[in-house]
């Protein structure tokens, strides 16, 4: 990894450049905790719409039901164009309410007793935002399936909810429990989040689905797919008992999703064993075909892979072990654990998504296939890495990190496990951070200090720093003379140290005391290579 020395140097100009970003005051509004949001708990939507494909249309309202946490008259949620709210009432009373950017800030008539519990009502409709580039950018995806039938779908991570529907749109206040009521014409079929409790008929020609969600749900995991789907289901015995697995797929892809599907008990094996039980058998699990590549929307997997392994049919790791598992079935659904179970609170921690994430791909390899299909396919997915900036982002501006989050995060991940040198306590880790925050939205600082309390042989302050706070790559910096090994870290935080393995021919050496101020140890006689398992670079002082 020498050549990586360079490609750090080229990329410390746009580091410069990310640090000098100037934010506006619609990216605090969106981002932050104002005082119009956090005097007030989420507990409750009813989300009831009418999509019209033919006229791309939303027309409908949104139910937000909350506790009052102390005094306050002010109410922040957000809509964005070219939708708009038509009305707003509390106790069937009009209220007011003035813009600021896509926010509505709505004058509350009624006193606010603290402790109460409340509800306002939200008429909105019109022309929801097209998504161009699904599922990263975000709005209504609005396409034909090869019948000519109308396939419809919502995905609004990055972007946010408020793209298609009235919500308070921060990831820190999920509401506890959700009906989605969901319109559409009859010869059409709506599949959302949790269990399907009923269907009317709310007039000639259409059709209502009414899918309620028992559990907190992140707001960007809400999501409305519609088309012509067919519908089968099986049963998985997992760790807390029977969990219901249903899948919705176009009509003429019933054979192949049959046979492809057939991952998903695979995925629940793996998952399950590193990561504790599937955290939603209250609402069970759905695979459902979207006209895009997948999401992670919760309990109602999106999937567009093409019935093919690997991503869109390549391996992404150039391994050969990209190619032994469906990618979006596996990654998608790995978000169940690492996404909707546990939530960043701040879109500046999308990395607990997302490294998390890309790891469990490896995870699953080592699950089925073993350790080395396990590092064969993490340590390949390092070609994608740019280290343009931290992982981390800006808190409180609606500010991710760097999209490295994924196969860097993935790869500091890995190396941890490295670190940890237990993987009897590394799936403790694991699991343990499914328990911990069950259901619940987090901050970096909370998990980093979890694994910190678990792994107790080191202080992993300093490498969540490094690698997750400064876009460095640690350089492993040694000599050789006489059989003895001077190394160090260099282009590191300040305090940086790190376990670290060499091998020389044939044997191992673990350099426990490896930090940023240089240390010497007895090896043998020979060239060494650090453990490719690490993601470092290295450097030879005397170029051997």
């Amino acid at each position: 990894m020498r050549s990586m020395i360079g490609l750090i140097l080229l990329f410390l100009p746009l580091l410069a450049a990310a640090q000098d970003q100037v934010y506006s005051h619609q990216d605090s509004l969106f981002g932050s905790i104002t005082p119009e949001r956090e005097w007030w708990d989420l507990n409750y939507y009813h989300l009831d719409i009418e999509v019209e494909p033919k006229e791309k249309t939303i027309y409908g309202q949104n139910t937000i039901q909350y506790t009052v946490l102390r005094p306050g008259s002010t109410m922040q949620i957000e809509l964005q164009d070219p939708l708009e709210i038509l009305s707003i009432h509390q106790d069937g009373q009009l209220l007011t309410y003035r813009r600021d950017g896509f926010s509505y800030l709505i004058e509350l008539s009624k006193k606010q007793v603290v402790g109460h519990v409340n509800e306002i009502v939200v008429k909105y409709g019109g022309h929801p935002k097209p998504s161009p580039n699904p599922p990263w950018s975000g709005g209504i995806t609005w396409d034909k399936d090869d019948n000519g039938i109308d396939f419809v779908a919502s995905s609004c991570q990055k972007d946010g909810p408020s793209l298609w529907w009235p919500c308070k749109d921060h990831p820190y206040d999920e509401t506890d429990s959700m009906l989605i009521s969901v319109t559409v014409p009859d010869h059409l079929m709506d599949v959302s989040n949790g269990r399907l409790r009923s269907i009317t008929s709310p007039k000639k020609g259409y059709k209502t689905y009414h899918w309620f969600v028992a559990s907190p749900i992140n707001n960007y995991g809400v999501n409305i797919n519609i088309g012509d789907y067919v519908h089968f289901k099986e049963t998985y015995d997992g760790e807390a008992g029977v969990l219901d697995c249903d899948y919705y797929v176009l009509r003429d892809n019933l054979k192949k999703a049959k046979k492809q599907f057939e991952e998903v008990p695979r995925m629940l094996d793996a998952f399950e064993y590193w990561f504790g039980p599937y955290p939603f058998y209250v609402d069970g699990f759905k695979l459902v075909e979207a006209p895009y590549l997948g999401m992670e929307h919760q309990s109602s997997v999106t999937y567009g892979n093409g019935y093919k392994n690997g991503y869109l049919g390549r391996d992404l790791s150039g391994s050969g072990w990209g190619m032994k598992f469906d990618y979006i079935i596996i990654h998608e659904s790995g978000h169940e654990w690492f996404a909707n179970n546990i939530t960043y609170a701040d879109i500046a921690d999308m990395w607990i998504h997302e490294s998390f994430t890309t790891y469990s791909e490896s995870l699953f390899l080592d699950y089925h296939f073993g350790l080395e299909a396990s590092s064969a396919y993490v340590r390949g997915l390092r070609s994608s890495i740019v280290n343009d900036g931290p992982i981390i982002g800006q808190y409180d501006v609606h500010q991710p990190g760097s999209r490295d989050m994924y196969f860097k995060g993935a790869n500091i991940l890995h190396t941890l496990r490295q670190v940890v040198n237990d993987d009897d306590l590394w799936r403790q880790v694991l699991r343990g951070l499914n328990v911990e925050f069950y259901h619940a939205t987090i901050r970096s600082h909370q998990l980093i200090d979890y694994i910190d309390s678990m792994v107790t042989e080191i202080d992993l302050q300093p490498f969540f720093t490094q690698y997750f706070k400064d876009a460095r790559v640690p350089i492993f910096t040694y000599r050789i003379q006489n059989n003895q090994i001077m190394y160090k870290y260099d282009n590191v935080v300040a305090g940086f140290r790190m376990p670290i393995k060499i091998l020389q021919n044939g044997q191992v050496f673990s350099l426990d005391n490896a930090s940023d101020q240089w240390q010497m140890a007895s090896i043998g006689e020979g060239a060494i290579v650090v453990d490719p398992n690490y993601y470092v670079a290295t450097f030879d002082l005397l170029g051997q």
